[in-house]
C-alpha cells in the first residue's frame, strides 16, 4: 500500500495500538487518523459507522480492545467478552459496509485450547476447552478472526487476523488490579525496591510457562503481514521462545534492581501452563524479531520510570 494512503489505527492510546503508529510512521506512512474515546465511543455502533462513513479510510488497525491480566479476566467475564465482541463488530461490519477492503485485526494466544499440544499450530483452534481464567476474553477473539476469515471468504475482503503472544513494553498497564504479567512484577519489584521490602509475592508456582513479545516487534511484525501476507485465515506472530515465570520474575529482578525474596503463592492460579506460539508460516515469509527479552525490559523499565506515576 502507498504511504500516503489513509489508515485508521483503532486503540491509538493502547500500548499496541501506539506502538503500530510509531512502527507505521517509521515505514514512512503519513496519513495516519485516530480518535480518542471521548471522540469516538467504539461500542457505540451509530458512532463508528458514522465515523467511517465520513473519513473512509483505505486500511485500518484494529488494536482497539479490553484488556487485563488473570485477576481482571476472572472478576469480569462479561466484560472481556461482551465489549470486545461490540467494539470488532462494529468495526468489522462498518469497514465492509463502506467498502474498506484492508484491515488488520489483533488477536491473542489466548484463543488456543488450554491442554493443546505446544508448540500452537494455527490448527489447533477449537480443538479443546479454552482455559477457564480468560476465557471470556478468548472468546471475543474468535469470534473476531472468525468474522474476518468469513468476509474474507464470502466477499473477497482482505482482512488479516495475527495473533500474538503475550505483550508488553513502552505505553503498558501498571494498574496492579488490571495488569498483565510483566507490568505487574515491574511495579511489584520497583516498589519492593524503593520501600527496602524483603519479599515480592508472585501469583502461582512460577513453573508455567510464556511467550513473551516486545511491544515494539509485535507492531513491526504486525505492518510486515499487512504488507506481506495473504490469506482468509488468521497467522501466528511471536518470538517462538517462552520463558517460565520464574525465569521472567528472576530476569525483571535484575533489570529493576530488586534484591529481596521472590515468594511464589501457590494458592494462586497459575493459568494455562504454557503458551507458546508455533511461528514458522510467519517466518518462512522472511520476518525476525529485533528485541531479546531482557532488552525489551530495559526499554520497558527505562519508560516506567520516565512516565508512570
Amino acid at each position: 500500500m502507498n504511504s500516503d494512503k489513509k489508515i485508521y489505527v483503532a486503540g491509538h492510546n493502547g500500548m499496541v495500538g501506539s506502538a503500530i503508529i510509531r512502527a507505521l510512521k517509521r515505514k514512512g506512512y503519513t496519513n495516519l487518523i485516530f480518535k480518542s474515546h471521548s471522540e469516538l465511543d467504539l461500542t457505540r455502533q451509530n458512532e463508528v459507522e458514522s465515523f467511517l462513513k465520513e473519513e473512509k479510510p483505505d486500511a485500518i488497525f484494529l488494536a482497539a480492545a479490553k484488556v487485563g491480566g488473570i485477576n481482571a479476566n476472572m472478576n469480569n467475564p462479561v466484560d472481556f467478552l461482551m465489549e470486545n465482541i461490540i467494539i470488532q463488530h462494529n468495526i468489522i461490519k462498518s469497514s465492509f459496509e463502506n467498502d474498506i477492503n484492508n484491515l488488520v485485526f489483533l488477536g491473542s494466544s489466548c484463543i488456543y485450547p488450554t491442554k493443546s499440544k505446544q508448540p500452537l499450530k494455527e490448527e489447533y483452534l477449537l480443538t479443546g476447552p479454552l482455559e477457564p481464567t480468560n476465557e471470556g476474553y478468548a472468546l471475543a477473539k474468535i469470534v473476531g478472526l472468525k468474522a474476518c476469515e468469513y468476509y474474507n471468504k464470502q466477499y473477497g475482503t482482505n482482512y488479516i487476523s495475527v495473533m500474538p503472544p503475550n505483550l508488553y513494553g513502552i505505553n503498558d498497564n501498571f494498574d496492579l488490579k488490571s495488569a498483565h504479567v510483566v507490568a505487574s512484577l515491574i511495579r511489584k519489584m520497583h516498589e519492593a525496591k524503593i520501600n527496602n521490602s524483603s519479599q515480592v509475592e508472585i501469583w502461582g508456582t512460577g513453573k508455567q510457562y510464556r511467550e513473551l513479545m516486545f511491544v515494539d516487534d509485535m507492531a513491526d511484525a504486525t505492518i510486515f503481514a499487512f504488507e506481506n501476507y495473504t490469506g482468509d485465515s488468521f497467522i501466528n506472530i511471536g518470538v517462538g521462545i517462552d520463558y517460565t515465570i520464574k525465569e521472567l520474575a528472576e530476569t525483571i529482578q535484575n533489570v529493576v534492581g530488586f534484591e529481596g525474596e521472590l515468594y511464589f503463592d501457590t494458592s494462586k492460579p497459575d493459568g494455562m501452563f504454557r503458551k507458546v506460539l508455533d511461528v514458522s508460516k510467519f517466518e518462512d515469509l522472511g520476518w525476525k524479531p529485533k528485541y531479546s527479552l531482557k532488552e525489551g525490559l530495559e526499554i520497558t523499565y527505562k519508560w516506567f520510570l520516565e512516565n508512570f506515576k
